[in-house]
């Protein structure tokens, strides 16, 4: 269900990745959410490799397809993250792929009626959230690097970041650090040539012992796009990878509505950073 329904100035946001084996997955903006006889579809965003790669946008309506909108353009790859944002206008759909504007598709049916979001085909889906205008304006397209940000309200349990972003082929190590003051409450510091993730804590202008353990193996590689999910919990935070949660940091500091910097920098171009 989405939330109030949609509305102009509703930005939905999908976070995930494109399974190897994908032939297509499905994103639809529905009236209910009832399988049969089938729901309504303002917006039907069909992405398909198996057609020499080209995303399909329809309506369906009354039981019957609408005339297809077909682009022939395929912004997505197998086996790779992808974030999808859909702006609702009062006019149109907007839609953008990896920070990139890909298609505008005009409503065919009222906005007044949209009320579910379903994902369905070959892809693991990480995050999906529903954003108003005024939040979705803290996600800042292709940033440069470094990289800096205020986190108003500091953190607290719920609070998250989402970084999307693309690994050099000739990437060392990038940072991403939760700060204030001279203090770093999470320092996050992709090594690729030692292959880990590692993290920490400086507090009064000192490093803590280091944590490097990655069960999963190192999941960040050059040459490829990426999300990074940090989740606040209360007694850590959370830190997922492409979709696959990889380790929880326990907090150092007790004060967490204090951090209110975010800092990125080192190698690695930033797509979308999302407060």
């Amino acid at each position: 269900p989405i939330p109030g329904g949609l509305r102009d100035g509703l930005m939905v946001v999908i976070c995930g990745t494109v399974l190897p084996t994908c032939d297509s997955f499905k994103i639809d903006l529905q009236c209910g959410s009832c399988p049969s006889p089938h729901a309504d579809i303002a917006l039907h965003f069909n992405p398909r490799f198996e057609e020499g790669g080209c995303v399909v946008c329809n309506t369906f309506e009354r039981q019957n397809w609408g005339r297809e909108e077909r682009k022939y353009e395929m912004p997505f790859f197998k086996g790779h993250p992808f974030e999808i944002r859909v702006l609702v206008k009062c006019d149109s759909f907007q839609v953008a792929v990896n920070g990139n504007p890909f298609v505008e598709y005009k409503h065919r049916i009222p906005l007044s009626k949209v009320n579910h979001l379903s994902v369905s085909g070959d892809v693991d889906v990480a995050i999906i959230s529903f954003q108003t205008t005024a939040v979705s304006a803290n996600c800042m397209y292709f940033s440069p690097v470094p990289y800096h940000t205020s986190i108003f309200g500091g953190f607290y349990p719920s609070r998250s970041v989402i970084i999307t972003g693309t690994i050099p082929l000739d990437a060392d190590r990038f940072h991403v650090n939760l700060k204030w003051g001279d203090h770093i409450a999470l320092h996050l510091n992709p090594r690729f040539s030692e292959k880990t993730i590692v993290r920490n804590s400086q507090l009064h202008q000192s490093w803590g012992p280091e944590e490097r353990g990655l069960p999963s193996g190192m999941p960040l590689h050059r040459g490829q796009s990426f999300t990074i999910w940090i989740l606040c919990d209360a007694h850590c935070f959370k830190v997922a990878v492409n979709g696959q949660h990889q380790f929880e940091y326990n907090h150092r500091v007790p004060n967490l509505q204090q951090i209110d910097r975010l800092e990125i920098g080192g190698d690695v171009t930033l797509i979308c950073v999302q407060v």
